[in-house]
């Protein structure tokens, strides 16, 4: 995989991913060192002057109105030392890459005044595998400063690294890789925390996560339309052209390629419940929510968020609250929301498909009848499920304290939307699985049906996992074998993101 370039602008939620998930090299285009140099030079000339500028020679938060004085290099030490205060869990590998990627590409627009050797080892020490060990609980969004210390340590050698997938102290970890730890010039210590890197780096593998389930719902609705017979003149453009609700179009186009085929089978009924139904105006809500998430946090990836700003064209250094994400909080509690919707809506499908016998499919979808209990004690199983997803849907954006004596009023908590999206994401996927499961053994049980060409790959794709039910086994074991597939990403039938997501002008 070639190099991504860094240059200041054009970073997308898929380049995170591959940086994230896959090691790829970074690499940074010269003109974004010179771009550094200029707005160092700004900053410089900004101080010398005598004018005040937050974090370079006055205190931070509450303590505004102190004057630093003498050695500022070593406040910036202060600053990180006094400001790590993270606790909790550590965030896993791949989370801390997107955040450290985040914050190279938000520095390389040059707005920070970062010194450009500073931003060299930040990305010498991502491609070197170097990461600092980031607990994970201590931002409340108003920029993720609380967090970002340990990025910040790390790279001036002090606190703990993950290096080759063993923990060590940083010190040893840059030496392993042929690092040196850095030394901070005046502001170089608050450039690197006071920016929301962790919510935006962590909000794209939520995108990018998100994108991949909703191509493989689209893939189970359409298998259920198979096996429970439904009536698919609902996929008529005409109907959602009468009313163009956000996405209710391009689902309907996803949902109307995946059953294309020479002649439809004639439907079993003349209306559906509204699960299946109204699959296109559900799963066009979540393409919309997943649209703004996506724009959200592009905005950020490429953006000057950092306080105070460095405008280097006007030679002026002023005070901000770009790095306050209100509108990136709001686009993922509406993508928590829409998530829970759809997984909702995947639920009752299985509960129709294993419930009394549905457009002639027999009861459970059980073979043998009798005391056969078949799909039925999954639907507790399913019930569990969305209950956890829901209880992760409530907002928690106003969730937040004043703090700071007072300084710090308003809070956006984007970290934990972010972070209860991911979650979501994980359980949605074992309905999907349910839902996939029961379409399988509906589609099975239905004489003399003949899929369409991509539902039939869909079905091939399942049942290489598990078999067709014939008699009482544990189901959940199968369930886990295809919660497992689709876990791992494009699964059986890759969608790509464009016919998802379409972009806005």
């Amino acid at each position: 995989m070639s190099a991504l370039v860094l240059t200041g602008a054009g970073v997308g939620t898929a380049d995170v991913a591959t940086v994230a998930r896959e090691a790829r090299k970074v690499e940074v285009r010269p003109d974004v060192l010179g771009r550094l140099q200029k707005a160092r030079t700004v900053l410089d000339q900004a101080a010398a002057s005598g004018q005040q500028i937050y974090g370079l020679n006055t205190g931070l938060g509450a303590n505004l109105g102190t004057t630093v004085e003498g050695d500022a290099s070593a406040f910036q030490r202060q600053l990180l030392e006094g400001r790590s205060g993270a606790v909790g869990e550590a965030l896993p590998v791949e989370t801390v890459r997107a955040t450290m990627f985040a914050r190279a590409a938000m520095l390389s627009t040059g707005g920070s005044g970062l010194s450009p050797t500073v931003f060299v080892a930040l990305v010498d020490a991502l491609n070197a595998g170097v990461h600092p060990v980031m607990p994970s609980l201590g931002s409340i969004g108003a920029g993720d400063l609380v967090l970002m210390t340990a990025l910040a340590r790390l790279l001036t050698g002090e606190g703990d690294a993950d290096y080759q997938g063993r923990r060590m102290p940083a010190a040893k970890a840059l030496m392993m890789a042929r690092l040196v730890p850095i030394s901070l010039a005046p502001k170089d210590g608050l450039s690197l925390i006071n920016a929301s890197a962790v919510s935006a780096g962590s909000g794209a593998l939520v995108v990018t996560d998100a994108l991949s389930a909703l191509a493989q719902q689209h893939q189970a609705g359409a298998l259920t339309m198979e096996g429970i017979g439904a009536n698919r003149t609902i996929l008529d453009p005409r109907l959602h052209m009468a009313r163009p609700a956000a996405g209710q179009q391009e689902a309907a186009k996803v949902l109307h390629d995946l059953l294309a085929r020479d002649e439809a089978p004639a439907p079993t009924t003349l209306q559906d419940p509204l699960s299946i139904r109204c699959m296109p105006s559900i799963h066009g809500a979540l393409i919309e929510a997943l649209g703004q998430a996506k724009r959200g946090v592009e905005i950020e990836l490429n953006a000057a968020a950092d306080n105070p700003l460095v405008l280097s064209d006007d030679e002026l250094v002023l005070s901000t609250g770009n790095f306050h994400t209100a509108s990136l909080s709001l686009a993922f509690e509406t993508l928590g929301l829409a998530i829970a919707q759809c997984a909702a809506a995947s639920a009752a499908r299985f509960i129709q498909l294993t419930g009394s016998g549905r457009n002639g499919l027999p009861k459970y979808l059980s073979p043998v009848g009798g005391a056969s209990a078949g799909f039925v004690p999954l639907q507790k199983t399913a019930t569990s499920i969305l209950a956890a997803i829901r209880h992760r849907a409530n907002p928690v954006m106003l969730d937040f304290l004043a703090v700071s004596e007072g300084v710090e009023d308003h809070a956006t908590q984007t970290p934990l939307a972010v972070a209860k999206c991911a979650a979501m994401i994980t359980l949605w996927r074992r309905l999907i699985a349910f839902e996939l499961l029961a379409a399988a053994q509906a589609v099975d049980l239905r004489d003399g049906l003949t899929l369409a060409p991509r539902t039939a790959t869909v079905h091939t794709a399942i049942r290489a996992l598990v078999p067709v039910l014939k008699e009482d086994r544990p189901l959940g074991i199968d369930a886990e074998a295809l919660y497992a597939a689709l876990a791992n990403g494009p699964w059986p039938v890759t969608l790509r993101p464009a016919d998802l997501v379409q972009e806005k002008s």
